[in-house]
């Protein structure tokens, strides 16, 4: 190569994800990223120069990010993801800024990241794009806002929906998600991983636990409705060995590349909260003895990530219902890459490469490609409730 890239990731110096991205550089016979970190950008002192090409990575693994962002005392607190949100966004349109100024380059388009981390927005977006999406009355441009619990009472009672997700609109690793059953008689009851201090402040637990009650549950969405809440209907998935199951698949430059089978007893799959790696194989087969095709349910996902024509590789959180006949997208992450050990799709792109080498690939396709795949790690500890995904 004559012109070599002049790299820069924004995201955590010490973090798996860059330690991913410049392993997967060194696989391709590329130089190292320059690394600027979340608290650099955020307090103004990030400095890019002409000719450089910089990647936007997860602040959700830095905790001084997350407190600059959410304004929290404790990383593990689930409340902060709408100040998040308001400053990450305010942030990434001051990053394209200076690095337009420098001379240098965004890899992908900053302005999508404020659609990506609002739910609501998502939803809205991936409907009108013709892509299947669970039902929600708080996605679209006259969706009412859900300021408390007695918002969504009245939401579930005129939609007629018993039971639905509540998500925070800007969260992401199951932070703040509950999953609420009602009769329609007065009996509600909601399974999630928030524990409830004695206090009233909320806490991202690794345990999922069960509130029975409408006072108990009532008092977790108020606590969590001045964030921003979205709502979808919750739909019976397939399964897999007994466990609920669904699938994070990753698109780049618009190729469904990786996929991922995550199963649990609970109603979130996330590996941190108990949920495991399914067998892809036995899912493919499923969904062929249903009458489907495997390449039909990776295009959806792709359908997903063309509404997103300028984030060059997403995770698109694919939901199979019952019987592996028809499919639904939960989300759509912006960083949902970080997927250790996973290699590409056998007979794609990225066959033996993991997320990381796959994009390097794709953005850099004369560089000598190697194998490289990162190592599978155990999930630790989450510290943050936003900017990331924990599959």
């Amino acid at each position: 190569m004559t012109d070599r890239p002049r790299l820069v990731v924004v995201g955590d110096p010490a973090g798996r994800r860059v330690a991913f991205f410049q392993d997967a550089l060194r696989a391709a016979g590329l130089p190292g990223a320059r690394v600027v970190s979340w608290p650099d950008v955020l307090c103004g002192r990030a400095r890019f120069t002409a000719g450089e090409t910089v990647r936007l990575d997860s602040p959700g693994e830095d905790p001084e990010a997350d407190r600059l962002l959410r304004g929290v005392d404790d990383p593990a607190r689930v409340e902060g993801s709408g100040r998040w949100y308001a400053r990450f966004t305010a942030a990434v349109a001051g990053l394209a800024q200076t690095v337009g100024d420098a001379g240098a380059a965004l890899v992908d388009d900053p302005r999508e990241l404020a659609v990506l981390f609002d739910k609501r927005l998502s939803h809205g977006r991936l409907r009108a794009a013709g892509v299947p999406v669970p039902e929600s009355p708080t996605s679209g441009p006259a969706a009412p806002a859900v300021g408390g619990w007695a918002d969504l009472r009245s939401l579930l009672d005129a939609a007629g929906l018993r039971r639905v997700f509540v998500k925070l609109a800007h969260g992401s690793s199951a932070s703040g998600v509950l999953a609420v059953e009602t009769n329609g008689a007065g009996r509600i009851q909601a399974t999630t991983s928030v524990e409830r201090g004695p206090d009233g402040r909320l806490f991202n637990s690794l345990r999922v636990r069960r509130y029975t009650g409408e006072r108990e549950v009532a008092a977790i969405v108020d606590a969590l409705a001045p964030d921003g809440l979205h709502v979808e209907r919750w739909l019976p998935k397939a399964t897999q060995d007994g466990r609920a199951a669904d699938l994070r698949v990753v698109v780049i430059d618009g190729r469904a590349t990786h996929a991922v089978v995550r199963t649990s007893r609970s109603p979130m799959t996330n590996l941190h909260l108990g949920g495991a790696r399914g067998d892809l194989a036995a899912a493919r087969a499923a969904i062929g003895s249903a009458g489907g095709r495997w390449e039909d349910a990776l295009g959806v996902c792709e359908r997903a990530a063309a509404a997103f024509p300028g984030t060059r590789c997403v995770g698109v959180d694919l939901l199979p219902a019952t019987g592996w006949r028809r499919f639904a997208v939960g989300e759509v992450n912006a960083f949902g890459d970080l997927l250790p050990g996973l290699t590409g799709l056998p007979g794609g792109t990225a066959e033996g490469l993991d997320t990381y080498a796959a994009q390097v690939a794709a953005q850099f396709p004369e560089a000598r490609t190697a194998p490289a795949v990162s190592p599978a790690v155990s999930p630790t500890k989450r510290t943050s409730t936003t900017g990331t995904s924990t599959t």
